[in-house]
């Protein structure tokens, strides 16, 4: 996988701006990424060292609209702390 495959986009709520004072990035990555693959993307392109990685499935809701029912997709989060001393400002962009 190549790391802009991985690494879908940064996730910008008002709780992962929260995280960033305990050193820890939200981004958005592909369903079938790993741990190590995650955080080897998230070093090449920062250029930043990664402390660990969690990830959470989040599955899609049912909802209705105009009387139509639909799935929205599936997603996976990656939540990356990096270790002492590195920062990513995710509002520059790459």
């Amino acid at each position: 996988m190549i790391n802009y495959d991985v690494i879908l986009s940064p996730v910008i709520t008002e709780k992962a701006t929260k995280l960033t004072e305990a050193n820890q990035v939200v981004f958005r990555v592909a369903l079938d990424a790993t741990k190590p693959k995650i955080a080897k993307a998230v070093e090449d392109l920062f250029k930043v060292k990664v402390k660990a990685v969690n990830t959470v499935r989040v599955k899609g809701k049912k909802k209705l609209f105009r009387g139509q029912k639909f799935k929205r997709t599936d997603i996976k989060k990656a939540i990356v702390t990096l270790q002492e001393g590195y920062q990513i400002d995710i509002t520059t962009g790459l």
